[in-house]
């Protein structure tokens, strides 16, 4: 099938933005100058150009004239979640691993009213201070109920790795992150701290890329000034 000539213009400009020969904020090519490069009529131009401020890579403004979006849709931005410790004094302590069905759960991990998840409360220390407290909440299908003991969970990802062939940092996951001030009473006694402090809360959704099936929901409250974030674009 013969593609129109205006998604042939289109799709030629938007590989000039994306490898670079215009940046943000730059001038763009004006619909004569479209028409003359490319000794297309008017409409053919237009239509071009409209398509490719619908997908945010260009902005016109009536009587100045057309630029590369400040914000174009094809940079990547990358989200670090950045630790404010030394790895080598983290410890992970489990509290409790208990079977449950509550609806609201049931929900999130998309499963049916009769079946069962289990809930995994552990406490995340650097230098025997706990900064994170995390709920997880996994299919039972994925948790060996004839663990050898309590601290056979206080890698998540490690027994899924193990024991299911499950790589969690593979899998696709939804991830939001909200400042609680102040933090609930519950969470201050976990993390030892005033009730007036603020916390930052973590839920995390990660799912099966094979078929889109949530294998762990986790919910985490770390302490403030152990949280810290860092954005990065790719120019």
């Amino acid at each position: 099938m013969i593609k129109p000539k205006y998604l042939e213009i289109k799709n030629e400009l938007k590989q000039q933005i994306v490898t670079g020969k215009f940046h943000n904020g730059d001038r763009f090519y004006s619909e004569s100058e479209i028409i003359n490069k490319y000794n297309v009529s008017s409409i053919t131009a237009i239509r071009a150009l409209k398509e490719l401020v619908q997908e945010g890579y260009i902005v016109r403004y009536q009587g100045i004239g057309t630029f590369v979006s400040r914000a174009r849709k094809e940079k990547i931005v990358k989200f670090s979640d950045i630790e404010i410790f030394s790895f080598n004094n983290d410890k992970v302590h489990v509290l409790s691993i208990t079977r449950e069905n509550k609806k609201q759960i049931l929900d999130v991990l998309k499963l049916t009213t009769d079946s069962y998840y289990y809930r995994i409360e552990r406490i995340r220390e650097a230098d025997k201070i706990p900064y994170i407290y995390h709920k997880s909440y996994l299919p039972e299908q994925y948790v060996n109920p004839n663990y050898p003991d309590i601290d056979y969970y206080n890698s998540i990802y490690k027994r899924l790795k193990l024991d299911y062939d499950v790589d969690l940092n593979e899998e696709s996951f939804i991830e939001t992150n909200e400042i609680l001030f102040p933090a609930p009473k519950n969470i201050c006694k976990q993390l030892k701290i005033n009730e007036t402090e603020p916390v930052v809360f973590q839920t995390k959704l990660t799912s099966l890329s094979e078929n889109n099936k949530p294998i762990e929901y986790v919910e985490s409250h770390k302490k403030w000034n152990f949280y810290k974030i860092q954005l990065l674009s790719n120019n």
